[in-house]
């Protein structure tokens, strides 16, 4: 067969507008951010992070107290000005288009926000009324009604419906505080540390909630410091270790990335720990356990016993595990969350909230 040029330029054509459809058939991203940085002061917060995230999932960031994750959350959210780099958010501009942006989101913070004075029906009919829809329209009494309802019944709350809301536990409370902010059908929730200070039961009801948001199409940016629930929940994790994305990718990825198993060893003495401890990247000196990479082979454990501790007296115990969340933190920014300083620039910036005029300074943007 002969290609003529013609033949050669039509192909060509033919191959473009492929792409081209193919290009306009991809969703944009629920959140693209491109070097974003904020400094509160000489403080650098954020130091040029780099996101995106796809529609429909979980996105999680993770990182320890102080690692800008707030920070992150509220330039989104557009709640604080990024001093450079940009962001779009449901596609909209978060410096120039803030309004587009707000309708199309809603943000849940540390702390529920909510009017402990109210019951839980008069917290969700107050927000139904104020919340505008995506197209800028605000509901009637009688349609704010009918969405109070529907969202009791959703979250569990009919029974305490007419309940002050200072009766309610913390989980109730949270509860509430997340049906608030989806009156609005927002496109993009942000769930800022969700379930602090939560008790373990109330933590797993939550994560059921955020695994229905996301099977109905929501964008859920969750950010923690517990890596169980990242590791549950999120379609793709981002780690953040003093304002700078340190990993990411899916759990699996992640893991990935350390060694597939790890060799916890409990030690007789402290001596012995101090001694060993510079071989470990997990390490708990209560317990007086290190755990040390490795490949999890038979021979390699062997090998890492006997050079560990060759008279056969420094080590107790031993247990062989794989690589977990855990140890991808702790290898990527060498420190347990618990223990990691607190992220007082961004939470002294952050305005208090007022249950009273919640589209002014409550959470529910």
């Amino acid at each position: 067969m002969t290609i003529t040029r013609r033949n050669a330029a039509s192909a060509a054509d033919a191959a473009h507008a492929a792409h081209a459809a193919s290009s306009a058939a991809e969703p944009a991203p629920a959140i693209e951010a491109a070097g974003l940085r904020k400094s509160y002061g000489t403080h650098e917060v954020l130091r040029g992070i780099d996101l995106t995230v796809p529609r429909g999932t979980v996105y999680a960031l993770l990182g320890p107290n102080g690692a800008g994750k707030t920070t992150a959350v509220r330039i989104l959210a557009t709640l604080a000005t990024a001093d450079g780099g940009t962001a779009r958010v449901a596609g909209h501009d978060v410096r120039t288009e803030r309004a587009r942006v707000r309708r199309a989101i809603s943000l849940t913070g540390q702390f529920a926000a909510v009017d402990e004075m109210q019951t839980g029906a008069e917290n969700l009919l107050m927000m139904a009324r104020l919340a505008p829809s995506a197209a800028g329209a605000r509901l009637s009494r009688t349609e704010a009604r009918a969405k109070a309802a529907e969202l009791l019944t959703r979250f569990g709350l009919t029974d305490a419906a007419d309940r002050l809301v200072k009766t309610y536990s913390g989980g109730m409370r949270r509860r509430l505080d997340l049906a608030a902010s989806l009156v609005g059908a927002p496109e993009i929730i942000f769930l800022d540390e969700p379930t602090t200070g939560l008790d373990p039961r109330s933590r797993k009801e939550l994560w059921s909630l955020v695994r229905e948001l996301r099977a109905g199409g929501t964008t859920v940016f969750l950010t923690t410091q517990y890596l169980e629930e990242a590791d549950q929940l999120a379609d793709r994790i981002a780690v953040l270790d003093a304002g700078t994305l340190v990993a990411e990718g899916t759990a699996t990825e992640l893991k990935q990335r350390v060694a597939g198993h790890r060799l916890d060893v409990t030690v007789a003495d402290s001596e012995t720990y101090l001694r060993l401890a510079h071989h470990a990247t997990y390490s708990d000196p209560e317990t007086r356990v290190l755990g040390i990479p490795t490949d999890g082979s038979a021979a390699e454990v062997r090998g890492l016993l006997d050079a560990l501790d060759p008279d056969r007296t420094a080590i107790t115990s031993f247990t062989l595990h794989s690589a977990t969340l855990d140890d991808v933190f702790l290898t990527l920014t060498g420190q347990p969350p618990a223990t990691a300083p607190q992220d007082t620039a961004a939470i002294a910036a952050q305005p208090t909230a007022s249950p009273t005029a919640p589209l002014k300074d409550s959470s529910h943007v």
